[in-house]
């Protein structure tokens, strides 16, 4: 009986045991294959898509920020601690320290307890953001800084009141130089302009533009890595003032 059990049970496996054959196999190594693929392609999108997005918020945080060092170092221009009330003084120009005109650099003067603070703000040969420090026409430890890398474009544009030293031409008021009777870019100045002509400046129009870090020409995920430009216009508080004796 138990035999008979046993053979029957023998039989029953190898009428119903079936092998994988060799096509099956590879048919079966090329789904899991593509199947591997695709899960592969997606997670290397997606991880080159976070790269991207990375990089834009940085380069977009970094202009930010050094933007706001630039408007903080604007604000100062022509500041007096030493005078009660504030008394318009010529602090700003448009150039680096070394007086030359520029439209990519500008230099800002205040006196603090009787020194003067020079501020110098430049883009420089290797397309960096550059601040400099003097007091009394000393240079100060630790600078220049780097403020922000990869830097495409900085411009300085100068809207102005009058001639400096002619208290007739000035009302504390942009001077609406198309009389159009509305401030806009066209009645922003380049450097050379506002220099040549002794102009008094009251408000400067800023435009930089920077880079990410690294950009894959080839790869079309990419191409939103563009530069990104951030334009700010600011009343220089201590000069938009009525010149008065």
């Amino acid at each position: 009986m138990k035999k008979a059990k046993e053979k029957k049970l023998t039989t029953w496996i190898s009428s119903n045991g079936k092998g994988v054959t060799l096509l099956e196999l590879m048919i079966a190594l090329v789904i899991a294959g593509i199947v591997v693929a695709g899960i592969y392609r997606i997670f290397i999108t997606q991880t080159k898509a976070y790269t991207v997005q990375d990089q834009v918020v940085e380069v977009q945080q970094g202009i930010r920020s050094a933007m706001e060092i630039i408007l903080r170092d604007l604000r100062m221009a022509g500041y007096d601690g030493n005078s009660t009330p504030s008394k318009l003084l010529n602090g700003i120009f448009p150039g680096d320290y070394s007086l030359a005109v520029s439209d990519s650099a500008v230099r800002i003067e205040y006196r603090v307890n009787g020194l003067v603070n020079t501020k110098v703000l430049a883009r420089t040969v290797a397309s960096e953001l550059v601040e400099d420090f003097y007091i009394d026409g000393v240079q100060q430890a630790g600078y220049p800084v780097v403020l922000l890398g990869n830097v495409n474009a900085l411009t300085f544009a100068y809207a102005v009141d009058g001639k400096i030293g002619l208290d007739d031409t000035q009302d504390g008021n942009i001077d609406d130089l198309n009389g159009d009777n509305q401030i806009t870019g066209l009645d922003f100045l380049p450097a050379a302009t506002v220099d040549l002509g002794d102009l008094n400046v009251i408000a400067v129009r800023v435009a930089l533009t920077a880079s990410p870090t690294s950009v894959d020409a080839q790869d079309d995920r990419f191409k939103m890595l563009q530069p990104r430009t951030l334009v700010s216009t600011i009343t220089l508080r201590n000069l938009s003032l009525v010149k008065t004796e």
